[in-house]
């Protein structure tokens, strides 16, 4: 079964992307979605910005080969080293980023520090240093990078493992005095729990999955591309990496049945690489 045309696209690095599909779901039911894991090349946040921007470059041209209308990156890596060069290479498409939520953060800290768990590649960002400039300029803003946090969703660790690399980071935030911590990878949401366990119920944990969520709604509306019928809305799945018990993990993350997509790489450039 193939995607019938006007789905909307999504790709991340891996399954990390699938902590805010629900969110999608609940704010975009009619939509149709194809999902991508490029989990043969993860973990985006430890490669190149020019790494990154060539795989997002092969995901829109798959996208757009099978008729998307939409492209939504939550990755936050992906975002920040690819966005902006794909809306100036394709102008007649939205592409829906995503930005640590360190605006909100800034707003709702009360010791006036803030800690920013995210990967290496969103921390070293000049498009994170400048939000962090613009929306937390009164604001100690604590940076921890959290390479091992990807592969512990990816690699689907058992609690103890996950809890074992959560404890040192989070304790180190808060030692810090830090009220306020902001999830800024898509796979962190999957690490939860164990945030929450080491963290209290006195931190204040936030991640953008919804407000991701609501900004693709504005823009497809701003569009006109907001589906309007209720039914037909099939979400779909495939992977760069064939692993044969990714569809059942990424399933059970996603909460709902995916439909298998098979992900043929040679295909995508089958008319040459885009410009």
């Amino acid at each position: 079964m193939k995607p019938a045309p006007g789905f909307i696209g999504v790709f991340d690095s891996g399954l990390g992307g699938l902590s805010v599909l629900p969110h999608i779901r609940q704010c975009l039911p009619n939509e149709s979605v194809v999902y991508v894991a490029d989990a043969a090349h993860l973990p985006y946040g430890e490669r190149s910005k020019a790494y990154v921007l060539e795989r997002a470059h092969l995901l829109t041209r798959f996208f757009l080969e099978q008729g998307a209308k939409a492209i939504a990156i939550p990755c936050n890596t992906a975002t920040a080293a690819a966005v902006a060069d794909l809306r100036k290479s394709y102008p007649a498409i939205p592409f829906i980023g995503i930005e640590p939520a360190v605006k909100p953060a800034a707003q709702l800290t009360r010791s006036g520090t803030v800690g920013v768990l995210a990967t290496t590649g969103t921390l070293g960002s000049e498009k994170f240093k400048t939000l962090v400039e613009r929306e937390a300029p009164r604001c100690r803003v604590l940076l921890k990078p959290c390479p091992d946090w990807v592969l512990a969703v990816e690699e689907n660790w058992s609690h103890a493992e996950r809890l074992r690399i959560v404890r040192a980071p989070v304790q180190a935030l808060l030692d810090e005095g830090a009220d306020t911590l902001v999830l800024g990878c898509t796979h962190f949401p999957l690490l939860l729990p164990e945030i929450e366990l080491v963290a209290g119920k006195r931190v204040t944990l936030l991640d953008t999955g919804a407000p991701f969520a609501r900004e693709l709604h504005r823009q497809l509306n701003a569009r006109a591309l907001l589906r309007i019928e209720e039914d037909g809305a099939q979400v779909f799945f495939a992977s760069t990496n064939n692993a044969p018990d990714l569809l059942a993990r990424a399933e059970r993350l996603a909460g709902q049945a995916l439909i298998a997509l098979p992900w043929r790489e040679a295909l995508v450039f089958e008319h040459g690489r885009p410009a």
